[in-house]
């Protein structure tokens, strides 16, 4: 067990079994390898992957899923190899979020999903090379701060 300084919720324990590894980084953050999952509220729809390293960097997340109901893409060959991904159900998917004042115009980045296997918790930021995905998505379409349908 280890102490951790976080952007988003003080000092917290976590466990070694907690930790994700992004072997190359975070496009942006190259040193940035060792992350943990934590929730941001207790709804369970909000994430922030927070480094264990820099306390200043942490990422607020989401599933792309819960919001973007066509959300869809493939993963490539070098990417599955890399993370060891063997089955569709030991993937998570997060997009990071630009998290704005107000929240209603919070916006995610649909361009380069974070790809995390369950299993060994390795994780990647795939960018995708697809016209249709952009880097600010709005969340919420009708500025509500609800979930899309």
């Amino acid at each position: 067990m280890m102490k951790l300084q976080t952007k988003y919720h003080g000092k917290v324990e976590i466990e070694d079994a907690d930790i994700w590894l992004f072997e190359g980084g975070i496009p942006g953050f190259p040193d940035e390898k060792s992350f943990v999952l934590l929730p941001l509220l207790d709804d369970g729809i909000y994430m922030v992957l927070q480094s264990t390293a820099s306390p200043y960097v942490a990422f607020v997340v989401t599933s792309p899923f819960l919001f973007f109901r066509d959300y869809a893409f493939n993963i490539d060959d070098a990417t599955l190899e890399q993370l060891s991904i063997e089955k569709e159900e030991d993937v998570r998917v997060y997009a990071i979020l630009t998290v704005r004042d107000p929240f209603s115009e919070t916006t995610a980045n649909l361009q380069a999903p974070l790809i995390m296997n369950e299993k060994n918790h390795k994780g990647k930021q795939l960018i995708l090379n697809d016209r249709h995905y952009h880097t600010r998505h709005p969340l919420f379409a009708d500025g509500s701060g609800k979930e899309k349908g």
